[in-house]
């Protein structure tokens, strides 16, 4: 009997009544079902008066959970699909969102789908897509003290973020930058409609290889957003006396004190997204953003 995974945001009411709807007809079609909480994906904020051990990113992996599940399904919103993101990725397995949130922009499907994912599950009818995944870790000498897979972005910035910062920062074999902002972003493709966006940087289409570095609100004219190969390792030093915040997908992080420094490189486990249909990626950011529509004063052509 094949296994699948069912990964379900338990604090949100919805998601938990439609689980037991979707258990009950996986296991009908014949599928053993494994369910989990996405509760399990989320690493929270580490105490900053506390030792920072690194447990390794895989520590999210669910109990249950291995290489020979075909797939997981995930009922949540987009902070549940993040979450789901660092518990299936280690293992490659693939995961069809299903939005029970509120915008849903990494959502597969919704609720109202239902008869259509299963007549597509049933038959194995699917396509993949691999996004890029990052892992970051905060560094001490040659000790790793945190590490966590990261699907969006990777944000440093102090507390209050009212305070500017100032960084030193290493991209692969060239020369380094200076930048004093308010904080500075990394992200992904995937990453770049998220919290990159709405510091300015720009849309980058999920199928380029590449990662952003985005400052956010820089105290300078030549600042700016800069895009560059995802094959290329990121060193972020901190150049301010005080301790600074990083957080990893507006879910993980902890503190990061001047002596440490920020290691971000591309993951070798992509995160994989099951696909029932194509996958229009502008059509994504139209629905969802409002990207391209008709502006109500353009001229008629007549």
């Amino acid at each position: 009997m094949p296994r699948v995974g069912l990964i379900v945001n338990d604090g949100k009411e919805l998601a938990v009544k439609t689980a037991k709807t979707f258990q009950k007809k996986l296991e009908d079609s014949g599928f053993e079902v494994v369910r989990v909480s996405s509760a399990g994906g989320l690493l929270g904020f580490t105490n900053p008066d506390q030792y920072m051990s690194s447990q390794g990113y895989n520590s999210c992996i669910p109990d249950g959970f291995d290489s020979s599940i075909l797939f997981s399904v995930v009922l949540g919103g987009d902070g549940t699909v993040l979450s789901a993101a660092r518990q299936t990725a280690p293992l490659g397995i693939p995961i069809l969102t299903v939005n029970t949130g509120h915008l849903g922009f990494l959502a597969e499907a919704y609720l109202s789908d239902i008869d259509k994912i299963f007549k597509h599950l049933v038959a194995r009818q699917w396509s993949i897509e691999k996004r890029t995944s990052l892992v970051v870790s905060v560094m001490r000498g040659d000790q790793c003290r945190w590490e966590a897979l990261c699907l969006n972005e990777m944000a440093l910035h102090r507390e209050p973020m009212t305070s500017m910062c100032h960084f030193e920062i290493s991209v692969g074999r060239h020369a380094p930058v200076d930048i004093s902002a308010d904080g500075v972003i990394l992200s992904t493709p995937t990453g770049s409609t998220a919290y990159s966006l709405s510091a300015g940087g720009p849309v980058i289409t999920p199928d380029c290889p590449v990662l952003q570095l985005t400052p956010v609100s820089p105290h300078s004219l030549a600042s700016r957003a800069l895009v560059f190969s995802n094959e290329e390792p990121v060193t972020v030093f901190p150049a301010t006396p005080e301790r600074l915040m990083m957080v990893v997908d507006g879910s993980a992080g902890c503190y990061v004190w001047p002596e440490d420094r920020v290691l971000i490189r591309k993951s070798d486990h992509p995160v994989k997204f099951i696909r029932l249909s194509d996958h229009e990626f502008f059509q994504v950011l139209r629905n969802k953003l409002g990207w391209g529509l008709p502006h109500v004063a353009k001229p008629d052509k007549t």
